[in-house]
């Protein structure tokens, strides 16, 4: 019941309001204070309301949290560091290392020589075009033959 009043109490509180206020007035006092029970309910269940509200606004802030976590997890990382903790399977399945061959290393191919060409006059413009002389060949030491100069390092 209202504020853990039994019945004895009540019948107790209508007798002295029925003295004080009189049988005239005691309707209208009733009224007013039957609005000020409802206006106060009224504003315990909104208070109640709020409350729980703000209950599961912290939880869905904490589950919001939570998912933020799950979702910033590094998957593969995670995954090797349970599987290869150590980085020795990784290491394993590495291919091997294949050696590097610079331009230096690789024997020079011979430049095949260009046949010389003959200078000719053109009657209209009466020029004369030389042909470019072929570059020298420069060969490694140990491909050289009779006919080429061995380079000089």
């Amino acid at each position: 019941m209202l504020f853990d009043l039994g019945m004895s109490e009540l019948l107790l509180i209508g007798v002295v309001a029925l003295v004080f206020i009189g049988p005239k007035d005691l309707p209208k006092a009733l009224r007013v204070a039957g609005f000020w029970v409802r206006k106060a309910r009224t504003l315990s269940r909104e208070f109640q309301s709020s409350v729980e509200q703000m209950i599961r606004e912290a939880e869905l802030d904490e589950m919001r949290q939570e998912l933020k976590k799950a979702t910033e997890i590094d998957l593969e990382k995670q995954f090797r560091e349970t599987i290869d903790p150590t980085g020795s399977l990784a290491e394993s399945l590495k291919p091997p290392e294949l050696p590097k061959f610079s331009d230096a290393d690789l024997p020079a191919a011979p430049v095949p020589e260009a046949p010389p060409q003959v200078a000719t006059e053109t009657p209209e413009t009466q020029a004369v075009e030389l042909a470019e002389p072929a570059a020298p060949t420069i060969v490694p030491p140990h491909e050289a033959s009779q006919d080429t100069v061995p380079l000089k390092q």
